[in-house]
């Protein structure tokens, strides 16, 4: 009886720390799929959501019974379960994206709605892998390595893609980008 009540103890405990966990990078991770997604909010939201279930499970597994061996990044676990998931996702479900006039997050006061929107819309225009590659690479400020590691692809992948994404988006944008950056 007395190994049980210590078993609830440490469930109690997991699950605070889990708590203290997803309040602090919920919304990071919200930002990141509402990129993934093209701002496809609820979508993104969903993406979240499913994340978090999936840290929260292997958060039980790794830390009960005595065993230590947690997750050694928590944050970056979460947010390769979270492109990953995205991935998966859109391999289900083909039905085409619908970007947003809209971000999830109000623009701060050094932010630029229009640039921000301009690119999340360049975005959106992308295939989903290639998408995930330059969320990772350069939102995430990922190396190609941890890139490759997150997608399950070659780091020779991951650079072809970042060159071909930051090709395509080049030319959606055409000179648009350039005028809102002098802004």
């Amino acid at each position: 009886m007395a190994g049980d009540h210590g078993t609830r103890a440490q469930r109690r405990d997991a699950d605070e720390e889990f708590r203290e966990f997803a309040a602090a990078r919920t919304q990071a991770l919200y930002r990141t799929a509402c990129l993934l997604t093209g701002g496809d909010t609820h979508l993104a939201e969903d993406l979240v959501q499913e994340a978090l279930g999936r840290v929260y499970l292997q958060w039980h597994r790794t830390g009960l019974f005595g065993r230590r061996d947690r997750i050694d990044n928590p944050a970056g676990y979460a947010h390769t379960v979270l492109v990953r998931a995205h991935l998966t996702h859109r391999g289900r479900r083909r039905s085409g994206e619908q970007p947003r006039a809209e971000l999830p997050d109000g623009p701060g006061a050094d932010r630029d709605p229009a640039l921000r929107l301009t690119l999340v819309g360049a975005l959106a225009e992308l295939a989903p892998a290639d998408r995930a590659v330059l969320v990772l690479r350069y939102w995430e400020d990922r190396s190609v390595g941890e890139t490759a590691d997150v997608l399950r692809i070659s780091s020779g992948a991951v650079r072809t893609r970042a060159s071909r994404a930051l090709a395509r988006i080049r030319t959606v944008l055409g000179d648009s980008l350039g005028a809102l950056a002098e802004r």
